[in-house]
């Protein structure tokens, strides 16, 4: 498993990678099964929704992104390219896999034209696809953080 690793030293900084790691993505031609998913894991406070936020800006949504934490998911649409919806889910007050099954999450998956981001994947791990881009987010001190990107494939 290849990783990428990176130090953010401010909010604006995580923004700005996950910005750029966006606009690649969608200039990318993954062949995929179906939806393209990044699993976000850290502590509280570790930057997962900014980096969300800055994903999101990348993608071309312009809607005011926060955490799903009570709603659980939150579906925006895209404006271009092969990928034309932007899923944010927040796994945080979800106690496994079961609990996404209400929210359409297979159908989800097949989606070839949509981008999941999952913020506290950790919490349900065992409903990730097979392959997905991990991204994990570490707090070294009050505006520094560590993140690493892996992608993932689980052999059965």
């Amino acid at each position: 498993m290849k990783s990428l690793q990176m130090t953010t030293y401010s909010a604006q900084e995580t923004q700005k990678i996950a910005h750029l790691f966006a606009v690649e993505l969608m200039k990318s031609n993954l062949v995929r099964n179906g939806a393209l998913v990044i699993a976000l894991e850290g502590d509280l406070g570790g930057g997962k929704t900014t980096f969300a936020q800055g994903f999101a800006r990348g993608l071309g949504v312009r809607e005011k992104i926060l955490s799903p934490t009570f709603v659980i998911l939150k579906n925006y649409p895209l404006p271009t390219t092969h990928y034309k919806q932007f899923i944010h889910i927040d796994a945080y007050r979800l106690s496994g896999i079961k609990e996404l099954q209400p929210l359409g999450w297979r159908d989800i998956l097949k989606n070839k034209e949509a981008i999941v981001l999952i913020e506290w994947a950790d919490r349900v791990w065992k409903a990730l696809p097979k392959e997905y881009l991990r991204i994990t987010f570490k707090f070294l001190d009050k505006d520094v953080r560590k993140i690493v990107m892996q992608s993932v494939k689980i052999k059965m």
